[in-house]
């Protein structure tokens, strides 16, 4: 099932509007990102241009996070988002319309289970801006204990103030990972992460 355009936010799953929960870190989490990884490799195959990553909050050993992984896979069109979608839909995945998503760099997938979210897909051209910025500040994040727990003070922060509207708890987030990404890579360009 995907989202569609003409869907009012009544006719929504649960999962579309659900609030925004931190849950404390929990190592499992990069195992089920790994497992979720090769298993997106596996179903997407056939437009791939570059191996699927693991990123987001959950890719971060001892970092805070909404439990929902979050992977990004690299195809030579976007065009090909409906062939895709059929693909992901046989293994639980959820297409969510451009014209909901509001991200024209990127066609946007849901796994949902229990009726909530337990995983996003973002699939993009190669090369990408967006692409290196999440690996950029997934990786600072790795490599930074200090930022680890900056990070996530502000996340629990963000996360009280914005249970009820995740865009606004991304937004809250957006000049945190900005400095991070200006530390790390010279871009200005904002990037959001999970």
């Amino acid at each position: 099932m995907g989202l569609r355009d003409t869907a009012s936010v009544t006719d929504w799953p649960a999962w579309a509007t659900e609030t925004v929960e931190l849950h404390p870190p929990d190592s499992a989490w990069q195992q089920a990102g790994e497992r979720e990884r090769q298993a997106l490799e596996r179903s997407l195959a056939p437009w791939l241009v570059a191996p699927v990553e693991h990123v987001g909050s959950t890719a971060v050993p001892r970092l805070a996070a909404k439990p929902i992984l979050d992977l990004q896979a690299a195809v030579a069109d976007l065009e090909a988002a409906p062939r895709i979608a059929e693909a992901l839909a046989r293994v639980g995945w959820h297409y969510v319309a451009p014209g909901l998503d509001r991200r024209p760099w990127r066609r946007f997938f849901v796994k949902a289970a229990g009726g909530r979210r337990v995983a996003h897909l973002h699939v993009m051209a190669p090369g990408t801006a967006r692409w290196h910025l999440q690996l950029a500040f997934r990786d600072a994040l790795r490599a930074d204990p200090g930022l680890v727990e900056a990070y996530a003070d502000l996340k629990r922060k963000a996360a009280a103030r914005h249970a009820a509207d995740r865009e606004g708890y991304t937004a809250a987030k957006s000049e945190f990972v900005r400095g991070v990404l200006e530390g790390h890579t010279g871009s200005t360009e904002e990037s959001r992460s999970s």
